[in-house]
């Protein structure tokens, strides 16, 4: 059974951003960035935004992470916004997590959180609900300890059997029970995976894998290349769930292209952890194919962040192909597309333009595939 961090239910949650400006900028990221998107995946899982609050620290405070100006500049913002949950743009610590409920009286959450619960309304099948679950219960672990009117809050609680450090230590045991049976039932998929892929070592069918940021386009590449119907929507992590089709190469050859998880700037630990099984697909993979979204204001630091995650994976000395995508909604002809490659920085040979919406430049994409195979 999987539980939501957050839940807006019928009434929607009025949510206050809150970002502190050292750490994006040592990742690469511009404050203001960083903190729109943090507004998408607001609303994305159901919130709406009525307002941000950004300070620039050296170092977060250990006890509420903002300073007591900022602090107190929230507790302001009640009377005015409205507010009932405050969403930070960092992972909080346990500690600080209960301070600032307890200054504010309402519910915090933070980036972490926030991605978890979206993961949860986006997983399908029985495993990606899975995987989901055994992240949010490792998120919740640590965060038992302290008051259960805390606990109660998050909404991570198993069972409501009442207050005490006693009832606490229970849940305690019974989350990493769970934890383990989770595991356990992941391990076994990842073993019907494995024997999926002698299979297909046998057949000798090569495996190609898109990869990408978040609402890049992969989906809609999938379809347009494989002719499928693979649900496609404008906002983030609207595919969860791996999908692996069957593509007719041009020169005859069978291929098949799988679509992963989008990665995602401050892409939690624990969530690449328990997506373990299903990033596997990325190490069996012949040739990745980095999809990039041309469009965004922050096309390269997204990509920097693929490439840093693809580095954690241990799998960025693959092929690789760079597909710069939505070349439609930036300039009218693809001439005007030349320059572009400069931009991301990969070799003219290994980078194809297109629009996987408008089935643009497609062939030539096709083509660099059969090659690199």
């Amino acid at each position: 059974m999987t539980k939501e961090i957050i839940s807006t239910g019928e009434k929607q949650e009025r949510s206050v951003l809150v970002g502190v400006g050292s750490h994006d900028l040592r990742h690469g990221w511009e404050l203001d960035s960083s903190m729109e998107e943090l507004a998408q995946l607001a609303k994305t899982a159901g919130s709406r935004v009525v307002g941000r609050v950004i300070q620039k620290l050296e170092k977060p405070s250990s006890t509420h992470y903002i300073g007591s100006g900022r602090l107190q500049q929230l507790v302001d913002l009640k009377s005015t916004l409205n507010y009932d949950t405050a969403i930070f743009n960092d992972e909080l610590r346990p500690r600080q997590q209960r301070n600032l409920e307890e200054a504010l009286g309402v519910k915090v959450i933070d980036r972490t959180a926030l991605i978890l619960d979206i993961f949860a309304r986006s997983a399908r099948t029985k495993e990606g609900k899975l995987q989901v679950e055994l992240a949010q219960h490792e998120y919740l672990l640590p965060r038992l300890a302290g008051q259960w009117s805390h606990l109660e809050r998050l909404g991570g609680g198993i069972g409501t059997r009442g207050p005490g450090e006693s009832q606490i230590e229970t849940d305690r045991q019974l989350i990493r029970k769970r934890i383990s049976n989770i595991k356990r039932q992941i391990e076994a998929v990842r073993k019907h995976r494995d024997l999926y892929r002698r299979k297909r070592e046998k057949s000798h069918t090569p495996l190609v894998a898109l990869v990408g940021y978040t609402n890049a386009g992969k989906s809609t590449l999938l379809n347009a290349l494989c002719k499928s119907d693979v649900l496609v929507e404008n906002k983030l992590f609207s595919t969860l769930d791996p999908v692996t089709r069957k593509l007719h190469l041009p020169d005859g050859r069978n291929i098949l292209l799988t679509d992963t998880v989008g990665f995602i700037h401050k892409l939690p630990p624990l969530i690449v952890a328990a997506f373990h099984a299903t990033l596997e697909e990325l190490d069996q993979a012949d040739l990745l194919l980095h999809i990039v979204d041309i469009t965004s204001p922050d096309a390269v630091s997204q990509s920097q962040t693929v490439e840093e995650i693809l580095r954690q994976l241990k799998v960025d000395t693959k092929p690789r192909i760079t597909v710069i995508n939505k070349i439609d909604l930036l300039v009218e002809s693809m001439e005007e597309s030349a320059d572009l490659t400069i931009t991301i920085k990969s070799p003219p040979e290994a980078t194809v333009v297109i629009s996987a919406q408008n089935g643009w430049n497609l062939a030539d994409l096709l083509e660099k595939v059969q090659k690199l195979l």
